[in-house]
């Protein structure tokens, strides 16, 4: 007797995905645990969308940062999830997913970090007063 695997998700939809928490594009999967971002530790769920619209691909990547560590990394350098969960529906193909919506919606109490936001910006170092 075999096991049949489904992969469900392709490799190319996580190189389109980003965590909304920090930023990052790594993401690490425990087996019986879940996938999580490699630097923060959000997990990400991935479901199929009820509805597609005709895409290829329509997937919903829910967010949870009920894992959520580093929180001793500078507040500047991650935006927390409203009430610690956020979902983002994909569509499209490989290599031309793009988001359709987000719930909650962004708005000005919430943002999702942009892929690659703060890749940027360096934490502050301290500064050495000569006298």
């Amino acid at each position: 007797m075999s096991l049949d695997v489904i992969d469900r998700h392709s490799e190319a939809l996580f190189e389109f995905l980003w965590c909304p928490v920090c930023g990052h594009e790594v993401f690490s999967h425990i087996p019986f645990e879940g996938v999580f971002c490699k630097d923060c530790n959000t997990q990400v769920e991935l479901q199929e969308s009820q509805e597609d619209r005709g895409y290829e691909e329509a997937v919903l990547a829910c967010f949870d940062t009920a894992t959520t560590w580093n929180l001793h990394v500078d507040e500047k350098l991650r935006r927390d999830l409203p009430d610690g969960s956020a979902r983002m529906k994909i569509l499209g193909a490989p290599d031309a997913y793009e988001v359709d919506w987000w719930s909650p919606e962004p708005s000005e109490d919430w943002e999702p970090v942009e892929r690659g936001e703060f890749d940027d910006i360096e934490e502050p170092s301290e500064v050495s007063h000569l006298a």
